[in-house]
C-alpha cells in the first residue's frame, strides 16, 4: 500500500500548476494576475488531493481532468478578453510537462507520479522542484519564440502621451515579444518622429540613458523606463520608453501600456509607424 501525505501531494501539485499556469500566460503575452493564478492552482491542487479520498477514484477519470482544468482556467484567464489563446496554451504546457516527467522518469529510473497521474514523489523535493522551474523557463521561453505570428495586420491606434494624443496605425505580429517586464504586457514601438510634438525636451531617443537620467533630475523619471531589445544587427540594445496615459488599439482599452521610442523608422512600406505585440 501506498503511503501519501497529503501536505506534500498538495505543496508539489500547486507549484506545478502555478508555474504552468504563469508559464501560458507568458506565451499568451496577457497581463500577469499572479492571484488568481495561485487561486486557480491551488482549485488543482485540493481536486489532486481530493482523487485520494477513499471512494473518490472516480474523479481520476479523463473527464473530470477536463472539467478541472477549464474551471482553473476559468479562474486564471476569466478577466481576460480572449481566454481561448491561453487555455490553449495551458493545456499544451501541461501536456508538455508530464511528457519531460515521463522522459526523466524512463531515462532516470526514479517515478515522480502516483499511479493516477499527480505529481508525487519520496524523493529530495528539491529535485522535483528544479524540474518543475527548468521546464517553466523552457516553456516559456520555446513556445514564445514559435509561437503564433500574424504579420501584416494593421490596427488604429490612440495613444494618450504627455497629456496629448498620438493617432497612428500600427503593425501587430504577436512574434515580437517586446514586453514590459513589470506587467508582461506589450510595448508599443513608435518611429519617435511621429510623437515628437508631444515628447518633453528632455527626451531623446538616441541617448536613451542619458534621457533616463535627465528625467530622475528633473523628477519625471515615474513615466520613463528603459527596454532592453535585440533585433539584426544590434546584440544589446535599449530603447527610451515612456508609460503611456492610455492606449487604445481599433477602440479597444489597453490600458497604460509603455511605448518605446525607435530612433529609427519603423515603417516597412506599409504606411505603418508603431509595432506592437500580440494583443
Amino acid at each position: 500500500m501506498t503511503v501519501v501525505y497529503v501536505d506534500l501531494l498538495l505543496m508539489l501539485n500547486f507549484i506545478a500548476n502555478y508555474l504552468l499556469l504563469l508559464a501560458a500566460a507568458r506565451m499568451a503575452g496577457i497581463r500577469l494576475r499572479r492571484g488568481r493564478y495561485a487561486l486557480a492552482a491551488l482549485l488543482g491542487a485540493g481536486y489532486a488531493a481530493m482523487v485520494f479520498l477513499p471512494g473518490a477514484g472516480w474523479l481520476g477519470g479523463w473527464f473530470c481532468r477536463v472539467a478541472v482544468g477549464t474551471g482553473m482556467c476559468l479562474t486564471a484567464y476569466g478577466k481576460e478578453k480572449h481566454i481561448l489563446r491561453p487555455t490553449v496554451m495551458f493545456f499544451g504546457a501541461s501536456a508538455a510537462l508530464a511528457g519531460a516527467v515521463m522522459a526523466l522518469e524512463s531515462l532516470g529510473g526514479v517515478s515522480l507520479t502516483l499511479e493516477r497521474g499527480f505529481f508525487y514523489s519520496s524523493l529530495d523535493i528539491r529535485l522535483l522542484l528544479v524540474v518543475f522551474v527548468a521546464c517553466y523557463f523552457v516553456l516559456s521561453l520555446f513556445f514564445r519564440r514559435i509561437g503564433m505570428r500574424i504579420p501584416g495586420r494593421k490596427v488604429y491606434l490612440r495613444i494618450q502621451l504627455c497629456g496629448k494624443e498620438i493617432p497612428i496605425t500600427a503593425i501587430v505580429d504577436t512574434g515580437h515579444t517586446l514586453t514590459d517586464p513589470a506587467t508582461n504586457r506589450p510595448v508599443v514601438v513608435v518611429s519617435w518622429d511621429q510623437a515628437a510634438d508631444v515628447l518633453p525636451d528632455w527626451v531623446d531617443p538616441y541617448d536613451p540613458i542619458g534621457s533616463l537620467q535627465e528625467g530622475h533630475r528633473l523628477g519625471t523619471h515615474t513615466i520613463a523606463r528603459l527596454i532592453p531589445y535585440r533585433c539584426v544587427g544590434v546584440d544589446c540594445g535599449m530603447l527610451l520608453a515612456l508609460r503611456a496615459d492610455a492606449v487604445s488599439a481599433d477602440g479597444m482599452k489597453l490600458g497604460k501600456l509603455l511605448v518605446a521610442l525607435s530612433p529609427t523608422p519603423v515603417d516597412d512600406g506599409t504606411g505603418c509607424h508603431a509595432l506592437i505585440g500580440g494583443i
